[in-house]
């Protein structure tokens, strides 16, 4: 009996998906970040082939500090791309550049303030000393600012080392629901308290999947087969067997280990960042207008994007909110 590798398992499932898609269409999905566990149902869906099962061939390409799948994407080298937040669809509205949203996986952003375990609330973070990097600096903590009465003065510069918030327990520091808490509890031998800004009203999905405009016009079946393929994967990668999806993550990302998996599984889980809100009652990947409207008008009022726009260009709901997938889920 021929036992199986890790790596021989992550083969096989390659194999099996592309016997599976032979005559399928190719198709490329590029990741924003290394492969983990936050892109799981996409894996999940190329190793179980249900991609293939709708006339799909997926090749997912993952991205990282030197890479740029976006632009990969507005320069047609690649089909799908994974966005970040609602903030980059308004600003290809306002740049002219057509981008479409076309599901919002993460129902939370899994964005989260970091801090040592006397802080206890939300509003505590306010007497603390903020490591916010530039880049959340012009966007979420302008809002921060805005809704909630932070300042620019708290705030100083995350060079993403958590060594100093480790060392002082009057900092906090911006922080990946799945990493720095992580990190915190291997280096710094505790539980920290997290805070989700998804909690304290910052409603932007996350994790969303964008194509061109031109590509839902010419191939709405295939925007429609890698949708559908993608809220079935994630169902199937949460709630099912997940262990093929996880050897095609550690092969793409060797850094990747089970234990900081199961560690972002948990918390994707716990905290509900896929499956929560109206992603419970109309299914993963779920957008509304009224949710991306309610962001819109955050963002405006924080000054981090500007009026006017036509918003209803940045998103469609399409191929979302129908309940696909649910019945994958345990009691569904």
């Amino acid at each position: 009996m021929t036992r199986l590798t890790p790596s021989l398992v992550a083969l096989a499932a390659v194999l099996g998906a592309s016997a599976a898609s032979a005559e399928n269409s190719k198709v490329v999905f590029g990741t924003n970040w290394l492969a983990q566990a936050e892109h799981g149902g996409f894996y999940q869906s190329v190793a179980d082939g249900t991609y293939a099962a709708c006339g799909l061939d997926v090749e997912i390409i993952s991205g990282g500090p030197q890479v740029n799948n976006r632009a990969l994407m507005l320069a047609g080298r690649i089909d799908y791309h994974m966005g970040g937040d609602l903030l980059q669809a308004f600003n290809a509205v306002k740049e002219g550049i057509p981008v479409v949203a076309i599901a919002g996986i993460f129902q939370k952003h899994p964005q989260v303030i970091v801090a040592h375990p006397d802080v206890t609330s939300w509003d505590q973070l306010k007497d603390k000393t903020l490591l916010i990097g530039d880049n959340g600096f012009t966007s979420y903590y302008q809002w921060m600012i805005s809704a909630h009465g932070f300042t620019v003065e708290q705030r100083q510069p995350y060079t993403f080392n958590p060594a100093p918030f480790l060392a002082d327990t009057n900092l906090g520091m911006q922080g990946y629901l799945s990493s720095e808490p992580y990190v915190v509890e291997k280096e710094g031998g505790f539980k920290p308290n997290i805070f989700l800004i998804a909690d304290n009203g910052y409603s932007s999905y996350a994790t969303t999947i964008e194509t061109m405009a031109a590509t839902i016009e010419e191939k709405p079946e295939e925007v429609k087969c890698f949708v559908e393929g993608s809220i079935k994967g994630w169902y199937n990668y949460l709630y099912g067997d997940n262990a093929a999806a996880n050897e095609l993550i550690k092969a793409a990302n060797p850094d990747m280990s089970d234990d900081k998996i199961a560690f972002a599984i948990d918390k994707m889980l716990t905290e509900g960042i896929v499956d929560s809100g109206d992603a419970e009652t109309m299914g993963i990947g779920v957008m509304t207008d009224a949710v991306v409207e309610d962001f819109y008008a955050k963002m405006v009022a924080a000054g981090v994007i500007d009026d006017g726009l036509d918003i209803k260009a940045a998103y469609t709901t399409e191929f979302v909110g129908q309940g696909l997938g649910m019945d994958l889920k345990p009691g569904g």
